[in-house]
């Protein structure tokens, strides 16, 4: 799975993704289906809230309904439908309760960085900056491999663009610079949330489109409401 994986994420030889959700049937028969996300680099992830909506939007395309349980590295999540028209689909998904930690510093090449660990069943770290900088991909990187995280970890910078409304730029483990990500946007949110800085829901913006965040106190789960398109189906030579 990984060696196809890396294949077909590549942008000039195979279709070219951030990843692939390889499905399954789940032995428990708790979910709708079970899922396992692995990134562009090959590297197997915990879960992808994109990635989960996908997987939402083909199963209802498939199997219809109004809902799907999908089993992740990081739980079940249940993707309720908002919207669908034209293989255009809005869902809501339950992203769980999130963990999140106190802010702190870590050193790196050009000096400190200060940031906040939250955890949507994978890791990530949340920088708040008053603007992005030309050299943030750099930065974002050295963030993602310090030895603080042994397991290497996803990285958000965020801007507060207003009380209810957040801009994300996402560098993400086993893939690099993303347009968009659900985990991504949620962690965002959370620590916007946690530190004072917003209030829920959250609009959380970022190149590849705007996702919506509600999420109140630390006892509290996250909702994520947001977009999945099916643009293509095919047959990939091997």
């Amino acid at each position: 799975m990984a060696a196809f994986t890396r294949r077909i994420c590549d942008r000039h030889s195979g279709v070219g993704a951030d990843g692939v959700e390889w499905l399954f049937p789940d032995q428990k028969s708790e979910a709708d289906v079970r899922a396992r996300l692995f990134n562009a680099d090959g590297s197997e992830a915990e879960i992808s809230g994109n990635g989960t909506r996908c997987v939402a939007a083909y199963w209802i395309s498939q199997h219809g309904g109004d809902s799907v349980s999908v089993r992740t590295g990081a739980g079940i999540k249940e993707c309720a439908l908002v919207s669908s028209e034209h293989g255009r689909f809005q869902f809501r998904t339950n992203m769980g309760v999130p963990m999140v930690g106190d802010e702190f510093a870590i050193k790196l090449a050009f000096g400190e960085v200060q940031g906040t660990p939250v955890s949507m069943g994978n890791p990530h770290f949340v920088v708040f900056v008053s603007e992005f900088g030309p050299g943030w991909q750099g930065e974002a990187a050295e963030i993602g491999r310090h030895h603080d995280f042994k397991h290497g970890i996803n990285v958000e910078f965020v801007r507060v663009v207003k009380p209810a409304e957040i801009e994300v730029k996402f560098y993400e483990r086993g893939v690099g610079e993303t347009l968009s990500s659900g985990t991504g946007s949620c962690a965002a949110a959370v620590a916007s949330v946690a530190s004072g800085k917003t209030t829920s829901p959250v609009e959380v913006l970022a190149p590849g489109g705007a996702q919506r965040v509600e999420w109140q106190s630390l006892e509290d789960k996250v909702l994520l409401t947001g977009p999945a398109e099916l643009i293509c189906r095919g047959e990939f030579f091997v």
